[in-house]
């Protein structure tokens, strides 16, 4: 496991110190560095709550997993306990009792009150209920999941200890990498069915915004699935990767990237520092000073403070909190994360926020601005070593949608491999070699199955002429909801999904037609020195979105046999990996949470053979912890045998970062994956 190194005693050495680096030695060191001294969080002084009343969050939601350093479950706060009073003191007993009835009989009340009133009090995101016989005087319904979470616990504060992680090996990468795969799924779960929910309540078209993103991480946080609370970590933070986008600031707070949900400025304050010195840890670029520059490597940055309610400068500011924070930082050489907020119209809040790196504060002044107000300006410059920024990935592959040819000259194969049988163009791009493989074969936009398959026909449809809810025929078949949200992002995964078909009333564009629509993103066959073929998109792919189909000629077993003894290679469904399951598992949340098993499907008995006709999603390589899922779904017919292979996003997957799937495990015969290149 990689290492923990916490900062050196700043008391150590004189003022006047020169610093550039963060050691640990058992000698005097050569470099001066603040060291934040681990002390216990001040704890709230709040009443002695009765018994009945302090039942931590772990007995609801036993389930949770390990978050990073052993960071605790969120329990209720209770007062240190006081010193047991001598025989001699016997009034201290009588009163201590006294208190005690007063203020369990006060809680008592207090929660009746806020159950009583937790339908207004749930537009402010802070109080929620969960036990049906709470005495509520509304009652809760019981099938409203988001809704049914105990009144809001104190939160437990940020932890003081600063330390930097380093040494981490291969598998610890690997390791926190998944982590946070995984805390960003589930918060993203959250989201998309807290607004389903809301909106189910309220009407699709109701004034105010439903705030899918504030209502996750607040249940994340009630059950301790924050990362890095117990540490705050300098430096780059394990399982985060330079270019990872996030669409809400909450996200960033849930991850520990950045720990304020307004703030531009992270930090340590003053009052919880041995030595009573605020210190930077991260910053967010997005433009809200007029005086901020940003070229990329380098950035002057303002710091925050006098502004006025339309973010107009109206006065001077002040050497204090995150600005203090920033000068000390430059003062001790202590690098910062840089996360830049960026336009973006297709995503969901029509901005995102990309992780670049991080940067040294190598000078810091005070200046007059633009509005003629004093601000303080930093100039961060990127330190050396790192992949490239996120946010320049970003502008690349905005320019290379437009105009590829004037962009890369060199390298395009083809524009379009599908020869505009999709609806967006397939690129094919190699600067590598002199291979040009995928230009061989036929292109097919979608799966061919045996004619036996359509004996069956598709079926009964639905009669909704403006669109399907979950109260119509189709959502019965999928056990009583639709797998998707109004914006077409997939809810929760299943072992097979019954969307919309031919016999169906409902027009093109309803909620439950989905993967039958063909291509949202850009795409791009590549050729990867790594990997061999691959794919990337030139646009962002937000998570739980449909990406493309896996397509090929689908044979039967006897079919399948017959080619194998050829030497063809084959493409097995039944041994794609169940990512489907972990998509939507809020098995963490939910301490009665069940995986999903209806509809059922039987064992997939068929084989896919792209050796000569394929389509875009034949190219994706292979990982074990893969960006893309494989979801069954039926829509032209109702064979369950023979689903066609549509593939969803797991995570928000930046322009131009390679797609990746678990095609499972390996041939018992051949050793070998099904994959096909």
């Amino acid at each position: 496991m990689g290492s923990i190194i916490p900062f050196q005693d700043l008391n150590l050495f004189p003022d006047n110190s020169t610093t550039s680096a963060i050691t640990t030695t058992t000698t005097i060191p050569t470099l001066l560095t603040p060291k934040i001294e681990p002390k216990s969080e001040p704890v709230d002084e709040i009443p002695h709550q009765s018994q009945s009343y302090q039942e931590p969050l772990s007995s609801f939601f036993p389930n949770s997993v390990p978050i990073f350093f052993s960071n605790p479950q969120i329990t209720p706060l209770s007062p240190s306990p006081s010193p047991s009073p001598s025989p001699s003191t016997p009034a201290a007993s009588t009163i201590s009792s006294a208190e005690e009835t007063v203020y369990s009989e006060f809680y008592r009340l207090s929660e009746l009150f806020r159950t009583a009133f937790a339908e207004r009090f749930q537009q402010y995101s802070d109080v929620q209920v969960i036990e049906p016989d709470s005495r509520a005087i509304v009652p809760v319904p019981d099938d409203d999941r988001l809704n049914q979470v105990v009144v809001s616990r104190r939160k437990t504060p940020r932890s003081t200890e600063l330390v930097r992680v380093t040494n981490l090996t291969l598998k610890d990468r690997t390791y926190f990498r998944e982590v946070v795969r995984r805390t960003r799924m589930l918060y993203e779960s959250l989201r998309i069915l807290s607004i389903v929910e809301q909106e189910n309540r309220r009407g699709i078209g109701f004034r105010r915004r439903s705030r899918g993103d504030l209502r996750s991480a607040t249940m994340m946080r009630d059950r301790g699935l924050w990362l890095n609370r117990d540490k705050r970590i300098v430096g780059s933070i394990p399982g985060v990767e330079i270019g990872d986008l996030f669409f809400f600031r909450m996200e960033l707070c849930v991850v520990g990237l950045h720990g304020q949900a307004q703030a531009g400025i992270d930090y340590l304050p003053g009052s919880k520092s041995s030595n009573g010195e605020p210190i930077a840890t991260s910053i967010i670029v997005s433009g809200g000073y007029e005086d901020d520059e940003d070229a990329g490597d380098m950035i002057i940055y303002t710091g925050h403070g006098g502004q006025d309610k339309f973010s107009k400068q109206c006065e001077h500011q002040k050497l204090e909190g995150g600005n203090l924070a920033l000068e000390r930082s430059l003062h001790y050489g202590i690098e910062v994360r840089v996360i830049r907020g960026i336009k973006y119209e297709n995503s969901v809040t029509n901005k995102v926020y990309v992780y670049d790196g991080l940067y040294k504060i190598v000078d810091c002044w005070f200046d007059v601005g633009k509005s003629g107000f004093g601000v303080y300006k930093y100039k961060l410059l990127r330190m050396d070593g790192q992949p490239e920024m996120g946010s320049a990935i970003m502008k690349f592959a905005q320019t290379l949608r437009i105009r590829p040819i004037s962009v890369r000259p060199v390298g395009y194969l083809s524009l379009d491999i599908s020869n505009k049988k999709e609806s967006l163009p397939v690129f094919l791009f190699n600067d590598i070699d002199s291979d040009q493989e995928p230009l061989f074969y036929e292109y097919l936009v979608k799966s061919v199955f045996p004619p036996i398959v359509f004996s069956q026909g598709s079926g009964t449809g639905c009669n909704c002429v403006s669109g399907c809810n979950d109260s119509c025929f189709c959502a019965a078949k999928n056990g009583g909801e639709l797998a998707y949200d109004y914006n077409g992002l997939l809810m929760r995964g299943k072992p097979v999904i019954f969307e919309c078909g031919a016999s169906c009333q409902c027009p093109p564009n309803c909620r439950n037609r989905v993967s039958q629509r063909g291509l949202r993103s850009r795409l791009e066959v590549f050729r990867s020195r790594e990997t061999g073929w691959g794919v990337r998109s030139l646009d962002l792919i937000p998570a739980g979105s449909f990406i493309c189909e896996y397509a090929g000629v689908a044979l039967t077993r006897e079919q399948s046999q017959i080619f194998t003894m050829n030497g063809d290679n084959l493409v097995y469904p039944n041994r794609f990996s169940e990512k489907w399951a972990e998509w939507g598992d809020l098995s963490q949340v939910f301490s009665d949470y069940t995986r999903p098993s209806y509809p059922s499907i039987p064992p997939l008995d068929f084989a896919m053979d792209v050796s000569r006709m394929r389509n875009v999603a034949c190219y994706i390589s292979h990982s074990s912890t893969p960006n893309v899922l494989v979801q069954f779904v039926l829509h032209d017919h109702n064979n369950l045998m023979f689903p066609h292979l549509m593939l969803f996003a797991m995570e928000n997957i930046p322009p131009l970062r390679e797609l990746s799937l678990d095609y499972g495990v390996p041939d018992e015969c051949t050793g070998k994956l099904s994959i096909c290149n």
